[in-house]
């Protein structure tokens, strides 16, 4: 996901004495650029009029893209962030309006479709670090920092035509239960410092959306996965398990989700008025290595013979597994299915890996390799 410093963290700072400026102070400071117009025989009349749907979305990395291109596709007017000219280029390719976008730099204002957007989606992810009292210089200027970025979003968003605020957390805030089944009312108790963040990010974007009078849906997300990024990629391709992967690899329970129904979800959120979690994650809480094993037998099936130098994959998940790792829980997903009506396309990991693994035309690790869309 893209890099940015947002309200997220602020529930971990403090102000000291004096530090906030006074209201009048905020208004002279930090007000808003005016929204564009567009003229009509009546009048100005508002870029979101017409019934049309405008998402923004804060940080396009991999959920952000997949859930871009499918609204797109249904005449959505999308528009995004982004931390580099590149990424930017790629997101303007799909159709998106895109802005190259960091906070501790560059103005909200100048992001010309934030106000017009019915819909907000945040899923950059709070940076490891912020929020930290690492000296009192840097603390009281990062508090700062963050504090007038959120009255800058509520100055923008608070005359424009926002409808739904979205929230993409992780079911990492539950920390260690000992393999019990959790549903969203499990009191959360997380133990890594992200994992800490995330939860400090919930609130505050949940503040924002009272204070502007939106309903706020966070969702609490499994390990994402889907075609490009899952078990079979990391196989046909080679590549060393990260210091994460590794981690997540001793865990007996590990929860997952498919983008697809990462999409299925946030979708359906959007007729609902009130604010909610909602853990999303299928139902088959399984270990990694077992995943892993899978993915390896869809392969030789298909591409017999491919595999028989390839251990290496198979080594470190080994090792791995010998490592005990906190944060043993198996997650609910009861709710996301009584309250949205999602009916996952891929309850199963087995499920998802197949439908990748189908949608894979041409011989791995060709040029030619891409998954259908």
């Amino acid at each position: 996901m893209d890099s940015a410093i947002l309200p997220d963290c602020r529930a971990h700072l403090r102000p000291t004495p004096g530090a906030v400026p006074s209201p009048e102070r905020w208004s002279r400071r930090h007000s808003p650029a005016p929204i564009a117009v567009a003229e009509t025989s009546s009048g100005p009349r508002s870029i979101a009029e017409g019934g049309s749907k405008r998402l923004f979305v804060f940080g396009t990395g991999f959920v952000g893209r997949y859930v871009s291109d499918r609204l797109l596709r249904q005449g959505w007017h999308v528009s995004s962030t982004s931390s580099c000219a590149p990424k930017k280029r790629e997101l303007e390719e799909m159709g998106l309006d895109a802005f190259i976008f960091d906070a501790n730099k560059d103005k909200l204002t100048n992001l010309h479709t934030l106000q017009c957007a019915t819909h907000l989606l945040v899923s950059i992810p709070p940076l490891v670090g912020i929020g930290d009292p690492l000296g009192i210089y840097v603390y009281n200027f990062m508090y700062m920092q963050l504090l007038y970025i959120h009255r800058d979003l509520q100055a923008i968003l608070e005359d424009g035509n926002l409808e739904w605020l979205g929230y993409l957390s992780s079911t990492s805030v539950y920390g260690d239960c000992g393999g019990l089944l959790v549903d969203e009312d499990y009191p959360p108790n997380p133990k890594t410092e992200s994992a800490k963040l995330r939860l400090a990010a919930e609130t505050g974007w949940q503040d924002l959306g009272y204070e502007l009078g939106v309903s706020v849906n966070v969702f609490r997300l499994g390990g994402i996965y889907g075609p490009g990024r899952c078990a079979l990629d990391t196989i046909l391709k080679g590549n060393s398990l990260s210091e994460s992967q590794i981690k997540r690899a001793s865990k007996v329970f590990t929860s997952r989700i498919h983008v697809a129904d990462v999409y299925q979800a946030l979708k359906a959120s959007f007729g609902i008025s009130s604010s909610r979690m909602y853990n999303v994650v299928d139902d088959d809480p399984t270990p990694r290595q077992e995943v892993f094993a899978f993915a390896r037998s869809l392969i030789e099936k298909r591409w017999p013979g491919l595999l028989n130098d390839s251990g290496s994959i198979d080594t470190q998940e080994t090792e791995a597994h010998k490592v005990h790792v906190g944060g043993e829980k198996r997650v609910s997903n009861a709710r996301l299915k009584k309250e949205l009506g999602v009916n996952l396309l891929y309850p199963t990991y087995r499920l998802g890996l197949q439908a990748i693994l189908e949608s894979c035309e041409a011989f791995p690790g060709s040029p030619e390799r891409s998954p259908r869309s």
